[in-house]
């Protein structure tokens, strides 16, 4: 049920990767991001929910679940996981989307979360600014960091900057990038230079809440 990309050295913290809508856990943004956090003492756990699995099997592109289904499969992946080392979840996308739902709700069979990250949080479906996906940010109890492409049309900085929220994530802006971190080439910054700081922010924002 969960691949997990092991930390070289002794780990002291595990975090279950949630994938996006489009691309399961083995697209190159996840592999790529588990490696930079695994390098950091904090085993990955990679898992790809039901509806990927059989879009993999069938070799058909399919929408994801409703999120209750999502959610529950979600936390079946959590009853095996690794008990002696704090837990953190997240996700691309969907899959941080999940991962903040579901610290949110009261199951007694979830287990204790330390920390919530998300890269590139679906705020709204792009070009829809009202249909906000924020309603249940406050009842997010655990620390939750969220990186965002300053320019990620699901929820832009110039948006998120003013936007009310009864819990406002920890924010890390990726300069000039869009909802996988990808910058323009003309803004100077480069891809891999903002994979590897978000990745060096999530890091972070574990050892911080271990």
């Amino acid at each position: 049920m969960i691949e997990w990309i092991r930390s070289k050295s002794p780990a002291k913290a595990q975090f279950i990767f949630a994938h996006g809508a489009g691309a399961g856990s083995d697209s190159e943004f996840m592999q790529q991001m588990a490696q930079l956090i695994a390098a950091h003492e904090i085993d990955v756990g990679l898992f790809d929910f039901q509806y990927m699995q059989t879009a993999k099997q069938t070799n058909k592109r399919r929408p994801p679940d409703r999120a209750p289904k999502l959610l529950d499969y979600f936390e079946q992946v959590l009853t095996v996981t690794q008990p002696t080392l704090p837990l953190f979840i997240g996700g691309k996308s969907m899959g941080g989307r999940m991962a903040s739902m579901l610290v949110s709700e009261a199951r007694a069979t979830t287990p204790e979360i330390s920390g919530v990250v998300a890269f590139g949080y679906p705020f709204h479906p792009p070009g829809k600014p009202d249909k906000l996906r924020i309603d249940h940010f406050g009842k997010i109890a655990c620390p939750f960091m969220v990186l965002q492409g300053e320019r990620d049309t699901f929820g832009t900085r110039d948006e998120l900057t003013q936007m009310q929220l009864d819990k406002r994530p920890d924010f890390v802006w990726l300069p000039d990038g869009d909802h996988s971190l990808k910058p323009r080439k003309r803004s100077g910054f480069t891809e891999s230079e903002n994979i590897q700081s978000a990745a060096e922010h999530a890091v972070g924002f574990i050892k911080q809440h271990i």
